[in-house]
């Protein structure tokens, strides 16, 4: 069984993430979504928290597995017995960044592929930072986020 590694903050879980998701199933069998501690980025939600709305997310979709990680991407890689990291492009300022990591990735482990995919367009613009400001501000999020992500945001900015 081929599997792939992805890794992210998720915070919160997008339809764009759960669209890359589906995306590397056709590619592998099975999809490890590693969700980061996030230290350097501050989320909003908990590690935990993260991992409830990510599994509930994916809890349709055979073959994916749900994990929290911390520390060298590539040394997580291979404790999960991954061949690949899957990194979502969906304008070019990712690609430089993601680049330049997965240069680094191969140098550490030349073993270990990046796989990038793209998005369906309709979520190219589409990140968890937007997402977040939205519902701050209290937007309409339906649509760009599934329903248990709805009402965990709803609730932490005490809107509807």
């Amino acid at each position: 069984m081929r599997t792939a590694f992805y890794p992210g903050t998720f915070d919160p879980v997008t339809y764009g993430h759960l669209d890359l998701i589906e995306r590397a199933l056709r590619l592998f069998d099975r999809v490890i979504v590693a969700v980061g501690t996030g230290r350097d980025k501050e989320p909003m939600l908990t590690v935990e928290e993260r991992l409830v709305l990510v599994r509930e997310a994916v809890r349709d979709l055979d073959g994916v597995r749900v994990i929290s990680f911390d520390g060298l991407l590539v040394d997580a890689v291979r404790e999960n017995g991954a061949v690949a990291v899957i990194r979502g492009l969906r304008e070019i300022s990712d690609f430089e960044y993601e680049f330049q990591m997965a240069l680094m990735n191969r140098r550490l482990a030349s073993e270990i592929e990046t796989v990038f995919l793209m998005p369906n367009e309709r979520y190219t613009y589409l990140n968890s930072t937007i997402v977040k400001e939205v519902a701050r501000l209290g937007g309409d999020l339906t649509g760009l986020v599934p329903e248990t992500v709805l009402t965990a945001l709803k609730r932490r900015f005490g809107a509807g």
